[in-house]
């Protein structure tokens, strides 16, 4: 287990840089041996960057690159972080996706994309003609041609992943150093130091997960490997009336720019449409923009036209770090003692736990002697999906507590004692935008007009600020 580092102490066997889910992931990771872990990100919550806008999916890699190390690290972080989530309380639902081809040229690809499948070690996707399509998904668009299916793609809850991760790592011993800007980095022979917005931090090993700012990091060791190019990606989330239009994750055929527009379900009962891919120079540009949302409106009009009937609950954007690059950039500098975790896409949540593992072996392979290993302490993160029981539906729950009976949130029907909890747990939020994430609260179709007055209040009476 992670060594427990004394509050005065600011000397660190390994700091890692990004406290998204790639960031926590490793953390979790190295906090299972005698090491000492400073886990460090500019803003005040983990997962608050482009881990919080992933599309939540758990992926097979069945379309990735075969051979390529992205392929390799989706294939087992799936199983690794499936076993996870069903271990630490982590909402999914085995729905499936349809690759869904609109034109002769799409519908010829599939059975090429089956067998990049096949090569990849997925063994379990098979064509679907266009009579089955349709029943499975009845409120499809007119003119699919057929579909691939692929029964192991999965929605999974993304913020929880990132929070159960930092979590465990600091339960472990871990330190959390939020707020925390890194400004410069010095080397010497033994150490790296930190200069940060908090004062100096040193490390003798370092591990840049900084997503849209590891190239920035990587140029502090003067290392130009590649270049960030923040690729912006807008998705509409559909009130909960609308998720029994659709059934399975419905993707479309990938292109050079990614994944495509997709309508998927989410484990909140909502359905999402997006995201788009539109590359950008700003890393902080997470604004909406009315071409982006009149292209998501133009392609599910095609995809589920019904869907567009259906109140929109709420849009979020995304920057993903995207660089010049088709692979992951994961690179080890044993010199200075230094790896790269760069160009992660969206697939990085599902990797997330095999990243970790490659990255604690690259470290070894610097000279990092990992110490004595010891099992993690237990955690366990609150389900918020729809499928499973919620503390409303809890009749023991609420006899044991009845703050757990007591709604806060009736749009999402979050209950005073969820929150209150949440304000209490080991990573509490900061603001209401974290307090949604580990929660639902406000996040519901009001977007917190009713509940706002409340929840502000529950968060200053915690320190919090909305």
């Amino acid at each position: 287990m992670a060594k427990r580092v004394a509050p005065h102490v600011r000397t660190f066997d390994v700091a890692i840089i990004g406290a998204g889910v790639v960031g926590a992931a490793i953390a979790r990771e190295l906090a299972r041996f005698d090491l000492s872990i400073l886990l460090i990100d500019a803003k005040s919550d983990v997962g608050a960057g482009t881990s919080k806008a992933n599309t939540a999916i758990l992926h097979t890699g069945f379309d990735t690159v075969p051979g390529s190390l992205e392929s390799r690290l989706v294939s087992r972080g799936y199983f690794l972080l499936r076993d996870y989530a069903r271990e630490v309380g982590i909402s999914y639902e085995t729905c499936g996706a349809l690759l869904v081809a609109w034109s002769a040229e799409e519908f010829a690809n599939l059975s090429k994309i089956q067998e990049k499948a096949i090569a990849n070690g997925y063994l379990e996707s098979y064509l679907v003609d266009v009579a089955d399509l349709y029943a499975k998904e009845p409120h499809l668009g007119p003119g699919a041609l057929g579909a691939l299916a692929v029964p192991g793609e999965w929605i999974i809850d993304p913020w929880s992943t990132t929070l159960a991760y930092a979590t465990q790592a600091k339960a472990a011993g871990a330190v959390l150093q939020l707020s925390t800007r890194v400004e410069r980095i010095a080397q010497s022979s033994h150490l790296h130091t930190l200069h940060t917005s908090q004062g100096e931090f040193e490390a003798r090993y370092l591990v840049n997960a900084a997503g849209l700012y590891s190239d920035v990091i990587d140029r502090e060791f003067g290392f130009e490997d590649f270049v960030v190019t923040p690729r912006r990606g807008e998705l509409m989330v559909f009130d909960k009336l609308s998720r029994s239009l659709v059934s399975h994750i419905l993707l479309p055929v990938p292109s050079s720019m990614g994944k495509g527009v997709l309508v998927s379900p989410t484990v909140f009962g909502n359905v999402m449409l997006g995201p788009t891919a539109e590359n950008l120079s700003d890393k902080s540009a997470t604004e909406s923009s009315i071409t982006g949302l009149a292209f998501l409106q133009e392609k599910g009009r095609k995809i589920m036209p019904a869907l567009l009937d259906e109140e929109i609950t709420a849009i979020y954007v995304g920057l993903r770090a995207a660089t010049e690059h088709s692979d992951f950039q994961i690179s080890l500098h044993a010199p200075q003692r230094y790896v790269t975790v760069g160009g992660i896409r969206s697939t990085g949540l599902t990797a997330s736990m095999a990243i970790a593992e490659h990255v604690r072996d690259l470290l070894t392979q610097a000279g990092l002697d990992l110490g004595k290993q010891d099992a993690l302490p237990a955690i366990h993160i609150p389900r918020l999906g729809e499928a499973t029981l919620r503390p409303y539906q809890n009749e023991p729950l609420i006899a044991a507590n009845p703050s757990y009976g007591e709604i806060i949130c009736h749009c999402e029907r979050v209950t005073r004692g969820e929150i209150v909890a949440t304000l209490a747990s080991p990573i509490p939020p900061q603001d209401q935008a974290g307090l949604g994430r580990r929660t639902r609260a406000t996040l519901g179709r009001c977007q917190g007009f009713y509940c706002h007055a409340e929840v502000r209040a529950l968060l200053e009476s915690k320190g919090g600020v909305s």
